[in-house]
């Protein structure tokens, strides 16, 4: 048992080749805890979120989900949901939505969003939103409360960083789809 103060996460532990078993029983081991693992063998280890970053994580999926419910189209995915990526990374968005055919093959959603918490590294998170489109997301929003930024991430594209925007609207699969910043840079 390993045991970590929260001043100390997230945790990165170097782990190359780990199995999708071995990771299961890292998982179950440290139930406590959000893992992922990169494709480039680092185990990170997360404390569970803030109440204020819960909040707003819950926000992100609330609307989501409407407009999801709304158009009939796609799946809403919240952050308790892991994927296993082509080149062997394990990871979990904070929020996505994946077309149906997507999701029964348990592929890379389309669009993906990362809510960088007090703990998060934003470092580590630019890695990841690039495991992410180089994985097949078309569209990702790294969102950043404290300096209410959304660095937007296209497939085959260079990131885009807004700055102090009210709303964000997307694009490609989730075209329609309107995010109210104004009420995340409240909370």
């Amino acid at each position: 048992m390993v045991t970590v103060a929260e001043e100390y996460m997230p945790l990165t532990l170097y782990v190359p080749g780990m199995t999708d078993g071995r990771f299961q029983e890292f998982c179950e081991q440290y139930a406590d805890f959000r893992l992922e693992y990169s494709a480039e063998g680092d185990l990170i280890v997360m404390p569970p979120t803030d109440p204020d970053t819960g909040s707003r994580n819950a926000r992100i999926i609330g609307e989501l989900y409407a407009w999801a419910k709304q158009t009939g189209f796609g799946i809403v995915i919240d952050s308790s949901t892991g994927y296993c990526l082509h080149h062997g990374a394990r990871r979990s968005p904070d929020a996505a939505w994946t077309s149906r055919l997507r999701h029964k093959r348990r592929d890379c959603p389309e669009f993906i969003v990362e809510l960088l918490s007090p703990y998060d590294r934003p470092r580590l998170t630019r890695a990841k939103m690039a495991e992410w489109m180089e994985n097949g997301a078309e569209l990702g929003w790294m969102i950043d409360c404290a300096a209410k930024t959304v660095t937007v991430y296209r497939a085959g594209q260079e990131p885009e960083v807004i700055v102090h925007a009210a709303s964000m609207t997307g694009e490609g699969p989730v075209a329609g789809f309107v995010l109210d910043l104004e009420a995340l840079w409240n909370i």
